[in-house]
């Protein structure tokens, strides 16, 4: 060891315990194979990303015309500008333009109950999957109003 040198963390002058000491800091105890490295930089991430996308449910691609007709009873309180809900009082979006996978996601959590809004529990109820996945086809397509 150079006169002068340290290793970060432990004292400069170390003595005759300077080898014994170093050894703990200067290799791992389990040194890692290259093919070990391999699996565990690059295929394990890679496989617990394919495990995460297949336990995704199966994305229903939507009608936008289907949605346009259901969207139709909800341009009472969405389709008029600055309207306000009476219970709990807020403005209500607008919802044209938004990201289609936010749509389903938050249409689907009223429908669970997960998300909180009588009225948009109600409707979200009546939809089954497929006509939430038209909506959201519908309103993603439309242009984003400011």
């Amino acid at each position: 060891m150079k006169k002068g040198c340290h290793v970060r963390g432990l004292p400069p002058r170390l003595g005759k315990d300077a080898p014994a000491i170093l050894s703990v800091y200067a290799a791992p105890s389990d040194p890692i194979e290259p093919e070990q490295t391999l699996m565990k930089r690059i295929l394990l991430p890679a496989a617990s990303l394919a495990l995460a996308l297949a336990a995704l449910p199966a994305a229903a691609s939507g009608d936008a015309e289907n949605g346009k007709a259901l969207f139709y009873t909800c341009t009472g309180c969405h389709g008029i500008e600055d309207y306000k809900n009476a219970y709990p009082t807020y403005r209500v979006p607008k919802v044209g333009g938004q990201n289609e996978a936010y749509l389903v996601a938050a249409l689907a959590a009223y429908k669970k109950g997960e998300r909180k809004h009588p009225t948009m529990q109600a409707q979200a109820e009546s939809f089954s999957d497929q006509e939430i996945a038209d909506i959201a086809a519908y309103l993603s397509s439309v242009k984003k109003q400011k």
